[in-house]
């Protein structure tokens, strides 16, 4: 695709994901880059690169950070998540001269993974593992890849408040999400997690300050709501733990094994276009697998938010269930879990 095409689609998805500063920083990156000025000595050199174009990301990260440690202070009174105020003029003056002063710094950041952890994506899950629990009502053991710091791990811990006044979860929980979901009912079924495992390829510790800046990094930073639920899902990793471990997804996936009257659930989100079509293929038969062994008491799911092709702006929430390998759409959302409207069709068996 390319760098320009890349920071022009970042541009787009900042535009109808709601953060207009970053859309904007997005476009004047474009401007500049091919005009020769500061974003082409750091992007530059990643032109022709596999991930091109998908740079934009990483780099508004990493300025983000150095805004967020202080140690960018001409460019804090310009970022909302530093209390200040966006001005496209003066804060493209105070982003450009970061990114001149520190590219050698940024370029060296760019090829990481982003951290997003994106909290409102709990819906699909919280709302999935609702619909599963009533269906088969046994403690869950909730497993999970590309976790990032495992914050969604505890999705049950969340507040979830729908237009019409009706709310699910924790009643007294730091992370409120309001408009939740829309659509199919979802029940109200007990839900009983008795385990919390996730893996990374770089887990963040979500429980130490530079974990945290690492992860609010990610966040848009005039997304001040996303802000808000990220530091009360903060809050809430240090009160319910969780075991996220440094691994690829597809070893984690073949370490798996079923237990005795538990739920097992795979979940993930927003993380499998990062793997390759044999990691992919790897999990797909692991999976599989796994679902050849289980039985009434020892029964295994797979539940996503993943994009049906190729990255697109509709997110399919899509559940696996053995025994009897059934598939089937529970509903759709937009990558960052707004929008989450459930449908619920029938299940049919696996292809």
């Amino acid at each position: 695709m390319g760098v320009v095409a890349g920071l022009q689609q970042q541009a787009v998805d900042c535009e109808e994901l709601g953060s207009p500063m970053y859309a904007e920083l997005a476009r004047l990156m474009v401007d500049d880059y091919e005009l020769g000025g500061a974003t082409a000595g750091v992007l530059g050199s990643y032109e022709g690169h596999e991930r091109d174009e998908s740079i934009a990301l990483p780099l508004l990260g990493a300025v983000h950070r150095l805004v967020l440690a202080g140690e960018a202070p001409e460019l804090a009174g310009f970022y909302p998540s530093a209390g200040g105020v966006w001005d496209p003029v003066l804060g493209w003056e105070a982003f450009a001269q970061v990114l001149q002063s520190r590219a050698a710094e940024l370029r060296a950041t760019l090829l990481q993974p982003p951290q997003t952890n994106e909290v409102r994506r709990s819906v699909a899950l919280y709302g999935g593992l609702l619909q599963l629990v009533h269906e088969i009502p046994l403690p869950v053991r909730l497993m999970e890849i590309g976790s990032s710091a495992g914050l969604n791990l505890r999705a049950d811990h969340f507040r979830y408040n729908l237009a019409d006044g009706t709310s699910y979860g924790r009643a007294d929980s730091p992370v409120v999400i309001e408009d939740a979901w829309s659509g199919r009912q979802i029940p109200h079924s007990p839900l009983r997690i008795a385990e919390r495992v996730g893996s990374d390829l770089a887990p963040v510790n979500a429980l130490s300050e530079e974990g945290a800046r690492t992860l609010t990094s990610y966040v848009w930073a005039d997304q001040l709501e996303r802000l808000t639920r990220l530091r009360g899902a903060l809050t809430i990793a240090r009160e319910v733990p969780a075991d996220v471990r440094r691994a690829d997804a597809v070893s984690f996936v073949r370490s798996l094994e079923l237990s005795e009257g538990h739920l097992t659930v795979l979940w993930h989100s927003i993380m499998w276009s990062y793997l390759s079509k044999d990691e992919q293929s790897a999990v797909d038969t692991a999976m599989a697998d796994l679902g050849a062994h289980a039985t009434e008491s020892t029964p295994l799911a797979r539940l996503r938010l993943e994009p049906p092709g190729e990255w697109g702006d509709e997110f399919l929430v899509e559940l696996e269930t053995w025994p009897g390998a059934t598939r089937q759409v529970l509903g759709h959302a937009d990558p960052h879990g707004q929008g989450m409207v459930w449908s619920f069709p029938s299940a049919s068996g696996n292809d």
